[in-house]
C-alpha cells in the first residue's frame, strides 16, 4: 500500500472512529458511570475486537456472507436486538455504580464480542477492507490497514471516554445522572435507524 493510500485510510478510519455511534455512546457513558480507570478494559475490548473482526474478515470470513445472506440478516437483527437491551439496561440506570449495586463497565471480552453485533464496526470493517486494500500484495496491505487502524482507533474512542469522565464532575445529583442514561440510551436506539431504514427499502 502506498503512501496516497494510507492518508485516505487514516482519514477513514479517524471519521468512523470518533463519530457516533454505539461504541462511544456506551464508552462515554461508561465514562460518566464508572470513571475512566475502570472504563480501560472496554476501551481496549473495542479496538481489539475491531482489528479481530478487520484480520478474519480479510482473511475470508466475509465470503462466507456472501455465500450465505441470511447470516447478515441474523446478525444485523441480532445486533438490533442486543443494542436495545443496552439501551434498555442504560436507561434503568439511575445514579453512578456503588459497591452495593450490581452496575459495572463492560469487561475486556465482552467489548470484543459486542463487535461482531455492532452495526457500524461491520460498516467500518468491510468498507476499509473493499476500499483501502488493494488486491495486489492483499496480505501486506492487510498489515498496514490493521496497523493504521491501531494507530487511530484507540486514542479516537478515548476522546469520548474522557468527555464522559468530565462530565461526571458536573453530574452531581441523581436527576441529572438519570436524564444523562436515559439521553445516551435514546442515542444507543437511534443509532440503530440505517438498520430498520435499509430493512424498509
Amino acid at each position: 500500500m502506498t503512501t496516497p493510500f494510507v492518508l485516505p485510510l487514516a482519514l477513514f478510519v479517524l471519521t468512523m472512529s470518533i463519530s457516533p455511534g454505539p461504541n462511544n455512546v456506551m464508552l462515554t457513558a461508561s465514562g460518566v458511570n464508572f470513571g475512566f480507570r475502570r472504563t480501560l478494559p472496554h476501551m481496549l475490548g473495542v479496538s481489539s475486537g475491531v482489528m479481530l473482526m478487520l484480520l478474519a474478515v480479510g482473511l475470508g470470513l466475509g465470503t462466507l456472507f456472501v455465500r450465505f445472506p441470511v447470516l447478515n440478516t441474523v446478525l444485523k437483527y441480532a445486533g438490533a436486538a442486543y443494542l436495545l437491551y443496552l439501551a434498555w439496561r442504560l436507561a434503568c440506570a439511575s445514579e453512578f455504580d456503588s459497591a452495593s449495586g450490581n452496575a459495572r463497565p463492560f469487561t475486556f471480552l465482552e467489548a470484543v464480542l459486542f463487535q461482531w453485533v455492532n452495526p457500524k464496526a461491520w460498516v467500518m470493517v468491510i468498507g476499509a477492507i473493499a476500499t483501502y486494500v488493494p488486491q495486489q500484495g492483499f496480505f501486506g496491505n492487510l498489515l498496514v490497514l490493521l496497523l493504521v487502524f491501531a494507530i487511530v482507533n484507540l486514542p479516537s474512542i478515548t476522546v469520548w471516554v474522557c468527555a464522559g469522565t468530565m462530565l461526571r464532575n458536573l453530574l452531581r445529583t441523581r436527576r441529572a445522572i438519570r436524564i444523562f442514561n436515559l439521553s445516551m440510551a435514546a442515542l444507543l436506539a437511534v443509532s440503530l435507524y440505517p438498520v430498520f431504514f435499509n430493512a424498509a427499502h
